[in-house]
Order: C-alpha cells, then sequence, then structure tokens
C-alpha cells in the first residue's frame, strides 16, 4: 500500500496542547468495527462498554525524562609559543539530545539536533552549562558528559556517557519530558505528572504510551468491580513507536527495535482468557503490538517473555489476541495510523478520524481517545 493512502488533513487548532483538566474528562469516539459504525461518547462511561470477562492490557512502562539540552565541546589552541601551544576547551554551539534506546548502561542512541554537524568523536556536555568548560562542569549544577561513539541516519548518534552512576542520577535532575515536537511549548513542571500514566512502574519510555493517559485509579477500581480483568505487560516506547516512514511503499519500512516483557502473572491472565473466549482490550498500539509478537511466536499463545520487537502492522495483519483497542488519535502518514486500519478497516478509520475533526475532538497525545470494539 502507499503511504498516501493513510493522509488526512487535521486544522492544527484541534492539535492538543496541555491535558484536559482531569484525566478523565476526555472524550471518547466508539467505534464498532462489524456494524461499521460509530458514536460519540465519554471515557467515564469506558466501563458501560466493556463487559464482565474482558482482560484490560496496559502497558506499565514509564516515560524518562530523556530530553536533553546542552552544548558540544570545542578546542581551541593559544599561541604562547611555537612549539608549546596552550590547548583550551570550551563550549560552543547548543544542542539538543532526545535519548531513543538505551544499548547498555552508559550508551543511548539518540535523535541530536542539529545532527548534521555532530560528529564521531566529539563530547558533547547537558545541563547547566556557562561559557566555559570548567564552570559548566564544576558548581553550576548537575550536568552529563557523553562522547558520540557513533551516527547513524536521520540524526540518530550513539552516544556513551562518562558514568552510569552520574547517568541516572543526573537524567533525573536536568532531563526534560520528551514532549512530542507537535506540543509547540516547552515542558513544564505539571508534565512530570500528566505525560505519565497512574499505573506506570518501570522507567525506561522516551514518549508516553498515551492511550493510558485517561486513567485514574478509581477507574481502574470500578472496571474490576464490574468483573474485567487487569493485565500489565511493558513495552519502553522508543523510536520503533514514533519514527517517521520515508518510504513510499509502506511494506518497505522497517522499525527500529523496542524492548517488551511480560511476566508470567499476565500471561497466565491472558492465556486463560483466550482459552475461555473472552476478549483482551489492548490500551495502546504499544499493547498491540506486544501480544501479537509475542503471540506470533508461540502460535497464539502469550507466553513468560522479554526482549525486542520491530512488529510492523499493517493492513492485513491477522490479530491473534487483540479483540478490542483503546486508543488516542494518531498522525497522518504513521505506522501507528496504519496499526489501528488494520485493526478496524482503512476506510473506516479514516471516515472516523473526519468526524472527529468535524465534532472537534482533540487530537494526539494529550488528546481525546477512541475505543475499537
Amino acid at each position: 500500500m502507499k503511504l498516501e493512502e493513510f493522509d488526512y488533513h487535521l486544522p492544527a487548532k484541534l492539535i492538543a496542547q496541555y491535558p484536559a483538566r482531569r484525566r478523565a474528562d476526555s472524550r471518547m469516539l466508539v467505534v464498532h468495527r462489524k456494524q461499521g459504525r460509530w458514536e460519540d461518547s465519554s471515557f467515564r462511561r469506558l466501563p458501560e462498554y466493556l463487559k464482565a470477562g474482558d482482560v484490560l492490557a496496559l502497558n506499565s512502562s514509564r516515560v524518562l525524562p530523556a530530553r536533553l539540552f546542552g552544548r558540544r565541546v570545542g578546542v581551541r589552541s593559544q599561541p604562547i609559543g611555537k612549539r608549546n601551544p596552550k590547548r583550551q576547551e570550551y563550549l560552543t554551539t547548543e544542542i539538543e539530545a532526545l535519548l531513543v534506546r538505551p544499548l547498555d548502561e552508559r550508551t543511548w542512541e539518540a535523535l541530536v539536533r542539529p545532527g548534521r554537524k555532530v560528529r564521531s568523536g566529539e563530547r558533547l556536555i547537558f545541563g547547566k552549562t556557562a561559557p566555559a568548560v570548567r564552570s559548566a562542569t564544576g558548581k553550576n549544577g548537575a550536568c552529563l558528559e557523553a562522547e558520540v561513539v557513533g551516527r547513524g541516519e536521520f540524526g540518530l548518534r550513539t552516544l556513551r556517557f562518562t558514568d552510569p552512576v552520574s547517568l541516572a542520577r543526573n537524567l533525573e535532575q536536568i532531563g526534560h519530558v520528551p514532549l512530542p515536537p507537535y506540543i509547540r511549548r516547552p515542558d513544564e513542571a505539571s508534565d512530570r505528572r500528566r505525560y505519565q500514566t497512574v499505573y506506570a512502574k518501570l522507567p525506561g519510555s522516551v514518549a508516553a504510551p498515551t492511550a493510558g493517559l485517561h486513567f485514574t485509579k478509581p477507574i481502574l477500581a470500578a472496571l474490576q468491580e464490574h468483573g474485567i480483568e487487569l493485565a500489565e505487560i511493558t513495552l519502553h516506547v522508543s523510536l520503533g513507536t514514533f519514527q517517521p516512514i520515508h518510504e513510499a511503499e509502506i511494506a518497505s519500512h522497517r522499525l527500529h527495535p523496542e524492548a517488551f516483557s511480560v511476566a508470567p502473572a499476565a500471561a497466565a491472565t491472558l492465556n486463560q482468557a483466550l482459552d475461555d473466549g473472552r476478549r483482551i482490550i489492548a490500551v495502546g498500539t504499544t499493547t498491540v503490538r506486544t501480544l501479537e509478537h509475542v503471540a506470533s511466536l508461540h502460535g497464539g499463545r502469550i507466553e513468560p517473555l522479554s526482549g525486542e520487537t520491530e512488529l510492523f502492522i499493517q493492513p492485513g495483519f491477522p490479530f491473534q489476541v487483540v479483540g478490542g483497542l483503546l486508543t488516542n488519535f494518531h498522525l497522518p502518514r504513521t505506522t501507528l495510523l496504519m496499526l489501528v486500519a488494520a485493526f478496524a478497516g482503512r476506510e473506516l478509520i479514516l471516515e472516523a478520524y473526519e468526524h472527529a475533526i468535524r465534532e472537534r475532538y482533540r487530537f494526539y497525545s494529550y488528546g481525546d481517545c477512541m475505543l475499537i470494539l
């Protein structure tokens, strides 16, 4: 299929710049696949659309403050003598890095801007930097230092930080909430809480599994009171979820690997539901990809497993596990929109999106949601 088949026009004013005042205040467009119809509703009514015995599968990954600002380190020579010039380090052009995937405890793949100028072997300093390296790494506050040890396409670089202990400690102090670029404002203190699900546990994501942002602890409790089970899996959202497609034919696109894990308790809950013929409702596209990846390796079963997935779900994909999907509205020409189209049908989804635009739903990460049954 062509990339252009997954396009639509969205007025910029419908892109949510802030979350709803309260998490559960979001609107919810309910799409009924078999009937080919939809209805306007609200997220607070979610328990009405589910039934006892359903299993709600959640991604409990926690978002890291993975956006870093800093400067490149330059070196210049002071002519003290022809044979003995003095070399002095200094901080030069500003740099921004988004950590996207850990390779080990001190090495990360990162999107760097402006990436074209950053070469292997360069040093970068992030944090409360000052005009001189000495002051930047001294009393002016926390900082992180990294060397560029590899480079890839589209601004991707491999950064090796000097100290894994310092990385873990200082990232929370100097890192920023990695809000997506269509949220055209700096991150604020409230984003530390709101760009995180209430059930987030294991740190590792560099973007939120946004379908889960609508939940509150009282709504989760109400779902369980209605006889709906919860199963938590983990997929650390990375470049594979939000990287753009550059190929005209979508089948040529390859996803960046993302780490996942399914614990034994979650696998047992999900398999029992499959055995009983009960629905599994995935919260978010990351949950869908994790469950369907594991099922594809084990004959339709969910086995306890940790690893990485590059699964690209597009129209024609044979779903084995997921029977319902709660998801936010997605950008045009993205793998996320293609996954939703694979689950509900491209024509139905694009028509539902047009309805949502006419009805002025709020789009993307901090926007409203869609329940597909």
